[in-house]
C-alpha cells in the first residue's frame, strides 16, 4: 500500500514569497523529474511561516530509491539545497509517513 510523506516547514520571516517561488519553480520541478510524486502544497493563510506539502511513495525501497536520486544529485547538493536553507529554518522541519484510510480519496 502506498504512504505519504507530511512535510512541515517553518519559513523564515518575510521569506514566503521567496519559498513559493523556489518551490514551485526549482523543487516541484527537479523531483518530479527524479520521479517524486508531489501531492499538494500549502501555505498558511494567516501565519507566513507555515509550509505543508505531501509526498507519495508505492513502497519504502522506492522512498530510498527517490531520496537518494535527489538528495545525493548534485544539482540538489550545489544550487538548490543552499538556497533552500536561507529561506526556511531546517531545525522545525517536521516529516511525518502517513497511510490513507480506507475511504479516503487520497490514495
Amino acid at each position: 500500500m502506498a504512504f505519504f510523506e507530511l512535510r512541515q516547514y517553518k519559513i523564515k520571516r518575510g521569506k514566503m514569497a521567496e519559498w513559493l517561488k523556489l518551490f514551485d519553480e526549482e523543487v516541484v520541478p527537479f523531483q518530479t523529474a527524479k520521479g517524486m510524486v508531489i501531492c499538494g502544497s500549502f501555505h498558511g493563510e494567516t501565519d507566513d511561516s507555515v509550509f505543508v506539502w505531501m509526498r507519495r511513495f508505492n513502497t519504502e525501497k522506492e522512498r530510498v530509491r527517490l531520496y537518494k536520486a535527489v538528495y545525493e544529485d548534485p544539482h540538489w547538493v550545489n544550487e538548490i539545497s543552499p538556497l533552500v536553507g536561507k529561506l526556511m529554518d531546517r531545525k522545525k522541519i517536521q516529516v511525518q509517513r502517513i497511510v490513507p484510510n480506507k475511504k479516503s480519496v487520497v490514495q
